[in-house]
């Protein structure tokens, strides 16, 4: 299987099913499936090296007051608004509690509006600024899957997973893969990653590796240890034979790290492809997911933005006026905590998005 089908159906399981091999929340320390609470692809977790390190899944593992956030804005909330000493009572001048330039401080709060965070309003002549809510402890834990269908085609597998154990912004690191795990796969791993089995035809594949079989296609062959995401970490910045270059990273700068990628992900989500704009489109299902990307031509799910086009020789364009209309936002909704008009604002939805 071809990595973007495998990433899109592991993501609709670990949405409806829960992240595998992880303790249970009834303090047994039991492994069994903890709730993802948000699900998301593609999301950057370098510190030093902008866009170094894309992790191919992320799940934002619920807080306590995760139904705080769900309610407090549909979209990401900036860094910057949140760090901002802004205050939920009385309005304060957007530049006293924006430590930038007044032009910059300006955008800032913008994009603070623009979040649903932050209300705007002009008093003597000063645009002012005050939170819409109080921004809760939402986050419970960051999981990073890599998936590999084919281990026999690892890519940059041995470097992605150093640099995760290194430098430590998640809480668990796993590799996701097709392939039969050897003794040999798994020493070249760190110790902390974790490795799932995936075959997504055997719907009595066992989530935690217990006797009786659940109704998932994850198998867990070793459970990821917690990494220290508290305390300070190294990048991996690149490594060589015979050489690694590494940078240290504080703990302030990987908690702010840390709620930055949460943000992403809440804001994001996973269902951020386009749909094919041809008749040979059909909507795949997977788990309670039913709008996956499937091409009739090709018989499989397609990356519709690389794969979809007059280079296609199975493209057949629809007229716009015919081109079903899918809501992916909708299906957020139906499947997980995430409300589109949360705080009393509905972001653009993703209609029609075809290609």
């Amino acid at each position: 299987m071809r990595e973007f089908g495998f990433e899109l159906r592991l993501c609709a399981r670990l949405e409806a099913g829960g992240v595998p091999g992880l303790a249970s929340d009834d303090g047994a320390g039991e492994p069994g499936n903890a709730d993802a609470g948000v699900v998301a692809r593609q999301l950057g977790t370098s510190v030093h090296a902008a866009g170094g390190r894309i992790v191919d899944t992320v799940c934002v593992l619920p807080g306590p007051e995760f139904e705080t956030r769900v309610a407090l804005a549909s979209d990401a909330i900036p860094l910057p608004a949140i760090e901002a000493e802004v205050g939920v009572g009385r309005f304060r001048r957007v530049t006293s509690v924006f430590d930038d330039p007044p032009e910059r401080a300006r955008r800032l709060a913008e994009r603070g509006r623009e979040a649903g965070f932050l209300e705007l309003d002009r008093q003597n002549g000063q645009t002012v600024v005050r939170q819409t809510g109080r921004y809760p402890d939402w986050v419970g834990g960051l999981v990073g899957v890599e998936n590999k269908p084919d281990l026999g085609r690892p890519g940059d597998l041995e470097w992605q997973t150093r640099h995760d154990a290194s430098l430590g912004v998640l809480d668990y690191a796993v590799v996701a893969t097709e392939s039969h795990v050897t003794r040999a796969h798994l020493n070249r791993l760190p110790d902390a990653v974790g490795v799932w089995r995936v075959n997504f035809e055997n719907e009595d594949a066992s989530t935690s590796g217990a006797d009786d079989p659940v109704d998932s296609p994850i198998e867990v062959i070793r459970k990821p240890e917690r990494l220290d995401s508290a305390g300070p970490g190294l990048e991996v910045l690149d490594s060589k034979p015979g050489r690694t270059d590494v940078r240290p990273v504080t703990a302030d700068a990987k908690a702010r790290q840390r709620l930055r990628i949460a943000e992403r992900a809440f804001g994001k989500g996973w269902r951020t492809y386009d749909l094919p704009a041809c008749t040979e489109h059909e909507s795949a299902a997977e788990a309670d997911t039913e709008t996956l990307p499937f091409c009739a031509y090709k018989d499989r799910l397609v990356d519709a933005a690389a794969e979809c086009g007059p280079e296609c020789p199975g493209y057949n364009p629809v007229d716009d006026e015919k081109a079903p209309v899918t809501d992916l936002d909708a299906e957020r909704e139906r499947n997980t905590a995430w409300r589109a008009d949360a705080g009393g604002r509905r972001r653009q939805s993703g209609l029609g998005r075809f290609t």
